[in-house]
């Protein structure tokens, strides 16, 4: 039997349609399809110019209504869309001759006039039928909206979205879409007068086949799979004078939060980016200022519930190292045999050792240029603020220090990172006079090499399992942290394994 979920609402006028494409645009992806039914001036085309207005981040775009032309193709920031009028076909065998049978891959089709087509449509799709609802304004429209199979989900938390704005007060406040990351969490600018907040959609979804002893990678890296690390992280860091956004409206079981907005001020400037050195040192410093602090494994989260942070542990981070070997080595022609693999765990085990003994504290994960926003009239350390933290764990101090000074998606060079190097080791000395700088040299390089491994694999497989194809071109660099983290006299066997074993990225 197929899925199904319909519920409908009561739009005002045009604006409160496009605010439900915009919502129902955070939910969505490559291959779903979405049809739009009505009568004659029902608002079809509106509906479907404001979700591809929100998409490309453009009120101004021209979307001309696909009448005559039947097709029109739009390259979207997300994801390719194509919006499609079937008004003017008479069989559904002329889907073929349009481009509309199969529907293109990986793309979001969007089609007005759904029953020309009756039966030639895919099982899971969201059908959204809209109607002229004069007793309450001659502008209002009732909006009937079903998914069936696969897409019945969306529709329901589509429901659930709509709810949480609505208790919230944001159900009549401008979306305006932000860039995604690599994960399955969405984002949107909620606009009212009394100023700006940020939407954040984060379904429960784990990452990957539960292939390792059982678990999904998500789980074995400790990866967040829901929303409620991140609130209990962004409280943590706030009480301890670090700014991390406000959390205003939180459903924690759905996944949804409206929070406080940093604004858009960045760590780099120019083209191509470069790091804005003042800013880096203040985050070197607000990295210090953490790590002399005592901080707890257990947070408080809401009434009665807590939050235990993770361990980085070893188990999790040959994992991670073993991206490399699934993804990356594949990607370059080589498949890695029984032998090459054991040689490979083997050396890892022993290198991590170190990190294992050492003193633990909170690793964001992600402390680099994307998840830091610069706060000018804020004092000290309050002028980073940081909003990707929800994969936190415990772990050695030098994995964030890694990410910031080693970043993957701008060159750092090599003379500005030991100076950051040099002035953290010197902050932490300053209030601790056992903190050993050696032996934190010796860890940077291990934890150096151990993420930038990671990554080379990572970002092979958001190519080739996820097809974002984007992340290839930071390839080279990583390459390159990765070469001046070999270097280190700790990783002299690595450094010949590697030599031996990992051809170098495709420039």
């Amino acid at each position: 039997m197929t899925d199904l979920t319909t519920f409908s609402l009561a739009l005002a006028n045009e604006t409160a349609t496009a605010h439900l494409m915009a919502d129902l645009a955070l939910l969505i992806g490559p291959g779903d399809v979405i049809t739009l039914s009505g009568d004659l001036g029902a608002g079809k085309t509106a509906a479907a110019r404001a979700m591809i207005r929100y998409l490309a981040g453009d009120d101004a775009l021209e979307v001309p209504s696909p009448t005559f032309t039947l097709v029109q193709n739009y390259d979207l920031p997300p994801f390719p869309l194509v919006h499609a009028d079937l008004y003017r076909v008479g069989d559904p065998a002329e889907l073929e001759e349009i481009g509309l049978s199969p529907l293109p891959e990986a793309t979001v089709a969007l089609i007005e006039w759904p029953e020309r087509a009756a039966g030639a449509l895919p099982p899971d799709r969201i059908d959204i039928a809209l109607s002229h609802r004069p007793a309450l304004g001659s502008t209002a429209r009732a909006a009937e909206i079903t998914g069936h199979g696969k897409a019945a989900a969306q529709v329901e938390r589509l429901k659930a979205l709509r709810q949480f704005l609505a208790g919230a007060g944001y159900v009549d406040a401008k979306r305006l879409r932000m860039a995604g990351d690599a994960s399955t969490r969405s984002y949107a600018r909620l606009v009212r007068d009394d100023g700006v907040v940020i939407l954040m959609n984060s379904p429960r979804r784990p990452d990957g086949a539960a292939i390792y002893d059982g678990k999904s990678y998500s789980a074995a890296v400790h990866l967040a799979e829901d929303v409620k690390p991140f609130v209990a992280i962004a409280n943590g860091l706030r009480e301890r004078g670090f700014s991390a956004p406000a959390i205003r409206h939180a459903d924690l079981d759905a996944g949804f939060l409206i929070t406080e907005d940093f604004g858009t001020a960045g760590f780099v400037e120019g083209d191509p980016p470069a790091p804005i050195a003042e800013r880096y040192q203040a985050a070197t410093d607000m990295l210090a200022a953490l790590h002399r602090e005592t901080l707890p494994e257990i947070l408080p989260l809401a009434p009665q519930i807590t939050y235990a942070m993770p361990n980085f542990d070893t188990d999790a981070l040959l994992i991670e190292v073993g991206l490399m070997l699934e993804w990356y080595l594949p990607d370059r022609g080589a498949q890695p045999s029984n032998n090459l693999r054991a040689e490979f765990v083997m050396m890892w085990r022993d290198l991590l050792s170190k990190p294992a003994a050492a003193i633990k504290t909170w690793v964001l994960r992600d402390f680099h240029s994307p998840n830091l926003i610069w706060l000018d009239e804020r004092p000290g350390t309050g002028k980073v603020g940081i909003i990707d933290f929800q994969d936190a764990v415990l772990g050695p101090a030098a994995y964030d220090l890694v990410s910031l000074l080693q970043d993957a998606r701008i060159d750092i060079p090599e003379q500005l990172e030991l100076a950051l190097l040099t002035r953290y080791i010197k902050a932490r000395l300053a209030s601790d006079e056992t903190f050993d700088p050696a032996g934190f040299a010796e860890l940077y390089a291990v934890m150096s090499a151990q993420r930038n491994t990671r990554l080379l694999g990572t970002f092979a497989r958001l190519n080739r399992r996820d097809g974002k194809p984007q992340y290839l071109r930071h390839l080279p660099r990583i390459w390159t942290y990765l070469n001046r983290s070999l270097a280190h006299p700790v990783l002299a066997h690595a450094r010949e394994w590697y030599a031996a074993n990992v051809p170098p990225p495709v420039s």
